[in-house]
């Protein structure tokens, strides 16, 4: 069995909230500087916990970046990178992807999120219902996939279009 640990990039304390939307988020004492998100990273490693989710949302920092400079402190950890489907084309996060497991040295799993906070949703133009929402995440891992095997490919589904993909 392996258990992950959460890595606080909006800031952490005693108070229970919301950690990946701005409203009804916790207030937090500690601010997420790098520092003490490798602090707690660092901790997670030496008790033995596989993972850090790092989370994705308007109340967040792009957990790319983050997961990036915590993997320049930290030596086997995996770095669990929330990413959401609809915000970023599938082909470019296959790419970003590939970049993050050559610079952290093969540390990175995906967490691909299909939806939030409505309201959250709408501000960063995602009007997609609910199940069009998972129509749609069902096609970005496809697309994830084919990406990865290499070799050009094609994919036409509802959501997206590649025309001689790969990696």
């Amino acid at each position: 069995m392996t258990f992950h640990w959460f890595l606080p990039t909006s800031g952490d304390g005693d108070q229970v909230g919301a950690a990946t939307v701005t409203a009804g988020a916790a207030r937090h004492a500690r601010v997420a500087t790098v520092g003490y998100l490798t602090e707690v990273a660092r901790a997670a490693e030496a008790h033995g916990f596989s993972a850090l989710l790092t989370p994705v949302g308007s109340g967040c920092p792009d957990p790319w970046i983050v997961c990036a400079a915590v993997a320049q402190h930290t030596e086997r950890i995996g770095l669990l990178v929330a990413v959401r489907a609809g915000f970023a084309l599938p082909t470019l996060v296959a790419q970003q992807a590939e970049a993050f497991q050559a610079v952290s040295g093969g540390r990175l799993a995906l967490n691909v999120v299909t939806g939030g906070d409505p309201t959250e949703q709408r501000a960063y133009g995602d009007f997609l219902d609910h199940d069009a929402r998972y129509a749609r995440t069902g096609e970005f891992i496809e697309v994830l996939r084919r990406s990865w095997r290499g070799g050009p490919f094609d994919f036409a589904g509802e959501h997206y279009r590649v025309d001689g993909g790969g990696l």
